[in-house]
């Protein structure tokens, strides 16, 4: 069956993308995508720190609606939902773009990670998916699409990620569980795992920069990822052009998840 696609592919989609920092965040690239190619956004904040660098962006791409969201505060959550439901009535798209572990646990080792630390990371990177993921399928009404960000550190070690690692495999695991619960409403779940990106919460990691020219030295394109390459790719599974794919882990990385 052909499919009738309109151009702009995403005009009049509705898109909640939260986690956006600054200009050089993954949720970033992703909600720009998303504008170019047509759909409304709901943009969200962690807190007044991150507004300064945010309200710019927010009016840049022209979202109605811009609120705070601190992922750990279910009253935030519930506020965004209610205002999307309000204005909007419905929703499309999802972008989970949330990570956060405390910075002594993130820098040493497993061994040496706290089990409040642990917690925390779990929590904030992990389990607040499956919160945001809760509100947004009632919304959902026709089916939609959600996305969360996770990196090859999941799967196999990675030198200096440390505690992220488990915590991104039990994200990729949530996505997958969270696509066969919610296949049935037509809601598809993706974990997006791109190769490593120069923004503000990749810059906790210890020796950050060799990962970056480690990457680029094995990727088979040759060249790093950008944050706008996320964002196409999370554009296009938004489409019906992926209407049969989900629950998929979908490395954006030039390659380098393909070497040995």
């Amino acid at each position: 069956m052909s499919l009738d696609i309109p151009r702009p592919i995403l005009k009049d989609k509705k898109a909640l993308v939260c986690g956006v920092a600054n200009e050089h965040s993954i949720a970033y690239g992703c909600a720009k995508a998303f504008h170019e190619l047509g759909a409304q956004l709901a943009l969200t904040y962690a807190n007044d720190k991150t507004k300064t660098h945010t309200e710019p962006l927010a009016r840049e791409l022209e979202a109605p609606i811009y609120m705070p969201l601190d992922a750990t505060r279910l009253d935030d959550m519930e506020a965004v939902f209610s205002r999307i439901e309000k204005e909007w009535g419905r929703l499309d798209i999802l972008v989970h773009s949330i990570a956060w572990a405390p910075k002594e646990d993130l820098q040493g080792g497993l061994l040496d990670c706290s089990a409040s630390g642990f917690g925390q990371a779990m929590d904030i990177s992990c389990h607040s998916f499956v919160r945001l993921a809760r509100l947004a399928a009632p919304l959902m009404k026709e089916g939609g699409t959600m996305f969360t960000m996770s990196y090859y550190g999941a799967n196999k070690v990675v030198p200096n990620y440390n505690v992220m690692g488990p915590v991104k495999a039990a994200l990729e695991a949530c996505a997958r569980y969270l696509a066969y619960e919610l296949g049935q409403k037509q809601i598809r779940v993706h974990a997006i795992s791109p190769g490593p990106l120069q923004t503000r919460a990749a810059s906790g990691l210890k020796d950050f920069d060799l990962m970056l020219n480690e990457a680029a030295r094995r990727a088979p394109l040759g060249e790093l990822v950008d944050i706008m390459d996320v964002g196409y790719s999370c554009a296009f599974l938004a489409t019906p052009l992926a209407r049969r794919l989900s629950g998929e882990t979908l490395y954006i990385d030039g390659g380098v998840n393909i070497m040995a």
